[in-house]
């Protein structure tokens, strides 16, 4: 199988889970750390099943300290957003598998179970064109940082409270919106699956200076990210630096 055939299979192992899951009687908290557990197992499965080898860097795992010195190292997020799953009738949650290879990202597959969709880097999903519209820049629902309100101002855009992590990233790469400016920290495995479809689709996605997003490091917090149309980047990026 290719790497990115992996991917997909375990995306979707976990997706069929957490439909399953949140079709059952189990609700909000309960709901939400039952998914967690559950997809992870999904996944951790058929990671074992296809590329046993492999490390593994996982929200829902303990660390492994192989990762540091692998070649190739698999960063997961079981259940990218947890409390919008727990709500019935979101879709804005994600589940995100990533393969990090020789200092890169290299393959990566996201399921959005909750709007029926699968994005993958192998074909890269073409970004729709947005038209005459106003730029739209996802934020946080809870704690939209004050650089998104920057951001907006100097593109002329307008601020949209969205889910997850994930979601927020791949809302771009659908053409919901065009931009995710985060300055409130999160963690590598939020992002990093999102943010290789993103730059198989062409999308820009960099630290909020302009520096490129580096995965697989020893901490694995990351404070702070840009994904946007590429015309709009330098704008972004000189109101939020």
């Amino acid at each position: 199988m290719r790497d990115v055939d992996v991917a997909v299979e375990a995306a979707r192992a976990a997706a069929d889970v957490l439909l399953d899951l949140r079709a059952g009687e189990l609700t909000g908290r309960a709901l939400g750390d039952a998914g967690d557990a559950r997809a992870q197992q999904a996944i951790a499965a058929v990671l074992a099943a296809h590329r046993a080898d492999d490390a593994v860097l996982s929200e829902e795992a303990a660390d492994d300290p192989r990762r540091l010195t692998a070649d190739r190292v698999w960063i997961v997020d079981p259940l990218d957003g947890t409390r919008e799953y727990g709500e019935p009738g979101r879709g804005d949650w994600a589940v995100h598998v990533a393969l990090w290879e020789a200092g890169a990202l290299a393959t990566a597959a996201v399921a959005l179970p909750g709007v029926g969709e699968l994005l993958v880097t192998d074909p890269p999903p073409a970004v729709p064109d947005p038209g005459a519209r106003r730029p739209r820049i996802a934020v946080s629902r809870s704690r939209p940082p004050e650089v998104a309100t920057a951001a907006a101002e100097a593109v002329g855009g307008e601020l949209v409270a969205l889910g997850s992590a994930g979601y927020k990233v791949t809302a771009v790469v659908r053409g919901e919106v065009d931009a995710y400016v985060h300055a409130g920290g999160q963690y590598q495995w939020d992002s990093a699956a999102p943010v290789a479809i993103a730059l198989s689709a062409g999308l820009h996605a960099s630290r909020l200076d302009g520096s490129p997003l580096r995965y697989n490091e020893p901490d694995p917090w990351l404070p702070d990210l840009l994904v946007c149309r590429p015309e709009l980047a330098p704008a972004l990026l000189a109101a939020v630096r």
